[in-house]
């Protein structure tokens, strides 16, 4: 018998916005103005809020954590295509994504000062956002399961999972999108390929001319997107959530796109970037390219701009005073048994009460502003007091 082909599906690339702020009317999707400005005010208080907790993370006041900058228009864009009753599944570099959702920027600041519960976004009974997740790629499998869980109820919901290019070599990536794929779940999986896990670059993570041509493995739809193009990612997640509400399954969109700062506060990219790499993405610059077709439309001026900048930065500074007064506070060291389960059960109950006993109402913790700041910000989550082994016979913990 000759051999045959097999069809499959092309895997398409969307572009809408370019560089220099030029749009394609026939893609360009309908926002309001009105949605349209609050996505670009979040990118520049994501922005703001960042080059902020960089700089007081150098100067010992919070402890490490992943910059999303450069791909504000990744998460604004995705984020905003969908519905509040749809999920967001974050790894730990979704800050503009949590901002969308309206994470509160003091938890944002707490949770880089070691507190749990600064993971957290809004009303957990209500808002369907899952705290930061720390394992590379662990978290799409989660969004395999909330989706088939709004399979099963026939609520609606569509489960977005967001990953890194590094991700995509993980197998808990391939199997969320494997279980999506036979389960017809809907599910986005939306890589962010910002060229370098870490120090590994793109060019020798996968041997695949694209990341998004893996979907077809899967049997689910794959589409690249230009992901410093906030109007082609918003599309693009329009229509995978369009399509999982209508029961045609998940979708996986690969988003190019660019890390403009470092992998976390603990790496150094001019050990493995040029300046060349970086002044070539310069100009791609997604908040750049937003304000130049906002402005281009009439809505926006330079006005608008400092008035804007002026107010993320009174909100950055106000957030960060609220979560050191939270953290140099009389901070209750049991309630690290407080933020894993919703019901807490029998054996940390009994922990907490031994935790509680060993402590003997003693303060336990010190607030960074109070310790001696180390450099890097060795002492942003406070100290340890040395505590005797033996238990205390005081009664509570404070």
């Amino acid at each position: 018998m000759p051999r045959t082909s097999i069809p499959i599906d092309p895997i398409h690339h969307l572009s809408v916005l370019d560089e220099h702020g030029k749009v394609d009317r026939k893609l360009l999707p309908a926002i309001p103005p009105e949605k349209l400005l609050r996505m670009y005010a979040t990118m520049v208080r994501s922005r703001r809020l960042e080059e902020s907790m960089l700089r007081r993370q150098r100067q010992g006041q919070m402890g490490t954590f992943a910059p999303a900058m450069g791909q504000e228009a990744c998460q604004v864009g995705a984020m905003a295509a969908l519905e509040e009753r749809d999920w967001l599944v974050p790894s730990f570099r979704e800050l503009p994504a949590a901002l969308w959702r309206g994470a509160p920027m003091k938890n944002v600041f707490l949770y880089a000062m070691g507190f749990e519960e600064g993971s957290e976004v809004g009303d957990p009974d209500r808002d369907r956002v899952l705290p930061i997740s720390i394992p590379v790629g662990s978290q799409a499998c989660h969004a395999a399961g909330l989706a088939w869980a709004s399979k099963l109820k026939g609520d609606g919901a569509v489960a977005i999972a967001f990953f890194g290019d590094g991700a995509t070599s993980e197998g808990a990536v391939h199997e969320g999108m494997n279980f999506a794929g036979a389960m017809t779940l809907p599910a986005i999986f939306f890589c962010q390929n910002n060229q370098w896990a870490i120090s590994t670059p793109r060019r020798i993570q996968t041997a695949s001319a694209t990341i998004a041509q893996k979907a077809v493995a899967y049997g689910i739809a794959g589409v690249q997107v230009d992901g410093n193009d906030l109007f082609a990612v918003y599309r693009a997640v329009s229509e995978a959530a369009e399509r999982a509400r209508k029961g045609e399954g998940a979708t996986f969109i690969e988003a190019v796109t660019w890390r403009k700062s470092v992998h976390t506060t603990a790496d150094d990219p001019r050990v493995y970037r040029t300046e060349a790499e970086e002044k070539a993405w310069e100009g791609k610059d997604p908040v750049v390219r937003v304000r130049r077709f906002l402005e281009a439309e009439g809505l926006w001026d330079a006005a608008k701009e400092e008035a804007l900048v002026a107010a993320a930065d009174r909100e950055v500074n106000e957030a960060f005073d609220a979560a050191v007064a939270y953290r140099d506070g009389d901070v209750d060291p049991l309630e690290i048994f407080d933020h894993v389960f919703k019901t807490t059960p029998p054996d940390l109950l009994r922990q907490r009460e031994q935790a509680r006993a060993w402590i003997g109402g003693r303060r336990v913790i010190i607030g960074a502003g109070k310790a001696k700041t180390k450099p890097g910000g060795a002492a942003a989550v406070g100290e340890l007091e040395e505590a005797d082994d033996a238990p205390s016979k005081k009664g509570g913990a404070r």
